[in-house]
């Protein structure tokens, strides 16, 4: 998707590596001797991160078209336990110390999302967590058909769901690594409407674009909020979820 604005391949392994970091030290106090579920797995780099601190992985994962790659990438460890299959249908047969929802309530109707965490509940062990990382809008829901469908809902709206499934919101926190790239693609997208396609040089502006991300941060991914502007337009962010009386 980063090479669609002209981003270096490696754009996509500094935003993962970045996310990394965060997500280790948000589950630093869950028990790494136990086992993950994965749902929504993609071609499996979560899973993989998994692999190497929690004692055993179950990645689900429904695409025709992502299994395979979620497959290959998972083969090297013994550890990973792959599925193919709707997360939706998927019945867990175990408690897990966690549970990793990485981009999938978003494309998921509110009923399902519902639906699906009140059943992960009970799969929970005593100290586990469901940690999500959504995209998300700072107001209203939008909600996207066509060839992308996809719902993307506000971070009151996730706190609304979350609390009527009877879930804990132990932390929420932006996802700075996202949103820091998420605001070179959305000016090399106001680029490309301006200029016309013979001048855009999307190769050179997108490079500049992604080290001017890059080396301005962490100061420039906060400068919108500082003046009062709401840029990006999409965002993304953590959620850390325990069973339990909402606080």
């Amino acid at each position: 998707m980063m090479e669609s604005f002209g981003f270096p391949v490696s754009a996509g392994d500094f935003r993962f590596r970045a996310e990394a970091r965060i997500v280790r030290r948000l589950l630093g106090r869950v028990e790494h001797n136990g086992p993950v579920l994965d749902l929504g797995s993609g071609v499996g780099y979560w899973a993989e991160e998994f692999a190497h601190s929690f004692s055993w992985v179950v990645a689900v994962e429904g695409s025709n078209a992502l299994y395979p790659a979620l497959e290959e990438r998972c083969t090297p460890y013994s550890n990973i336990r792959v599925i193919h299959g709707n997360v939706l249908s998927f019945e867990p047969d175990g408690h897990y110390n966690l549970i990793f929802l990485g981009g999938l309530l978003m494309y998921l109707d509110e009923n399902d999302v519902i639906a699906l965490l009140q059943r992960l509940i009970p799969c929970l062990g005593s100290d586990g967590v469901i940690l999500c990382r959504e995209s998300t809008v700072r107001s209203e829901t939008v909600t996207r058909t066509g060839g992308y469908p996809v719902v993307y809902r506000s971070v009151p709206d996730y706190k609304r769901i979350f609390k009527h499934c009877g879930l804990t919101l132990r932390h929420v926190e932006r996802n700075e690594p996202y949103v820091l790239m998420q605001m070179g693609c959305e000016l090399i997208k106001r680029w490309k409407r301006v200029v016309p396609e013979p001048f855009q040089a999307l190769r050179v502006m997108g490079r500049l674009t992604y080290w001017g991300m890059r080396l301005g941060r962490p100061w420039i991914s906060r400068l919108p909020k500082v003046l009062g502007i709401p840029f990006p337009s999409l965002e993304n962010h953590f959620f850390v979820l325990g069973s339990g009386d909402y606080l």
